[in-house]
């Protein structure tokens, strides 16, 4: 069976499409908007929930999530929502404060990188992330989401 990487790159798009239209902002900043927020969610997981969540993303967001992982590390335990907001702009780097802003929107540009997730992983693989999550972004992400899938 031969490789259909217009496929791949088709729900990768569908992806990034999501997150740029829900925030109303470029593609190239939604792309590293989940660049980033993936980054800091798999750096949260232990190897063997990220190996799980990768297993239903789309490919794409395969290689999204594990571009420069340093597998050797353990998954960094945070305790607060604030702390894993201030992770994801130290993760974006330079372009934090365009990309993210203030902790008011950061926590908006992040919910809905979680909803996205939502709509492209399994109910039971969302609810295994929540159950390794601390209680303040548990709750976060559950009203990130809504409890429901979104449709398209």
């Amino acid at each position: 069976m031969p490789l259909n990487f217009d496929k791949y790159a088709i729900k990768g798009n569908e992806f990034v499409r999501l997150v740029a239209e829900e925030l109303q902002i470029p593609l190239d900043k939604a792309g590293r908007i989940i660049r980033t927020v993936f980054h800091t969610l798999r750096n949260r997981l232990s190897h063997e929930e990220s190996f799980q969540l990768l297993a239903q993303l789309p490919m794409a967001m395969k290689g999204v999530y594990v571009d420069g992982w340093k597998f050797d590390k353990d998954a960094h335990r945070i305790n607060y929502l604030d702390d894993f907001l201030e992770e994801v702009r130290h993760e974006d780097g330079r372009l934090a404060a365009y990309d993210f802003g203030d902790n008011m929107r950061t926590r908006h540009v992040v919910a809905t990188v979680f909803k996205t997730l939502n709509y492209f992983v399994s109910e039971g693989e969302m609810n295994d992330i929540l159950a390794v999550m601390p209680v303040e972004l548990k709750v976060f992400i559950k009203e990130s989401i809504g409890g429901h899938k979104f449709a398209l």
